[in-house]
């Protein structure tokens, strides 16, 4: 069964091979004012996204919105109109003691509970949802490159924002998770059923061990990390291959 977009309303001309999706508007609007003339292709449904050029390569930005299935509707548009690329910058809240706020994580896999949006996809089993290699090797490289400290491992992505508890955080640090967000496990599984190439990086917004980084920073507070990284985001995407 083939689809057309009805929630990001361009056409396939306005949407770049390569895709660097935010879940917050703000972080879209930061990124588009690192492009070379941004153009505004989508506001519906407050699906914010912008197409510009980084160094001369062209690139979208878009706002993917909180959760699986409000993710899952716009990286399924993306690819519709063309998306052969993209990479979630986002932020997630640190599980283990050594990420603070601030830090870096490039996720390696996305732990996720059966159900679920993923659920609709693969409801006979479970997928390893993974980014792809090149993507991931790039946007490592890319990072390290423009000097900033790199954290490798799985997250765990959740379906509630705010049913995290002591339990939850033993349970899965335990299978090897060190940040939780909302979002990967999503774009992973969507770029292995969809054949398109996709990869994240997260900035630590809040960390749910250290007590005084409790407090989720707001995306003013986190903006200069955020034009910091998303320049080496936006490096990273120009060099992956499509």
């Amino acid at each position: 069964m083939s689809y057309q977009p009805v929630h990001i309303l361009a056409r396939p001309e306005d949407i770049a091979p390569r895709v660097v999706a935010a879940g917050d508007p703000a972080r879209v609007e930061l990124l588009a004012k690192l492009l070379e003339d941004p153009r505004l292709v989508n506001t519906n449904r407050g699906f914010i996204t912008y197409t510009g050029k980084y160094r001369g390569t062209l690139i979208t930005v878009a706002t993917h919105g909180i959760g699986g299935p409000s993710a899952a509707i716009v990286f399924e548009e993306l690819v519709m109109l063309g998306a052969k690329v993209i990479v979630r910058f986002g932020t997630a809240g640190g599980l283990i003691p050594e990420l603070h706020v601030g830090d870096v994580v490039v996720p390696t896999g996305a732990h996720y509970n059966p159900g679920g949006t993923i659920g609709m996809y693969i409801p006979d089993g479970v997928v390893s949802a993974v980014p792809d290699f090149e993507v991931t090797r790039v946007l490592i490289d890319t990072l390290r490159g423009h000097g900033i400290e790199v954290y490798l491992g799985p997250v765990i992505t959740s379906d509630a924002f705010y049913a995290e508890t002591e339990d939850f955080i033993k349970k899965w640090v335990s299978r090897g998770a060190i940040a939780v967000e909302m979002e990967c496990a999503t774009l992973f599984t969507i770029g292995l059923l969809r054949k398109v190439k996709t990869g994240a990086v997260l900035v630590i917004s809040d960390s749910l061990v250290h007590p005084e980084e409790r407090r989720m920073k707001t995306a003013e507070e986190l903006k200069a990390r955020a034009l910091e990284v998303g320049r080496a985001v936006l490096d990273a995407v120009t060099r992956v291959t499509v």
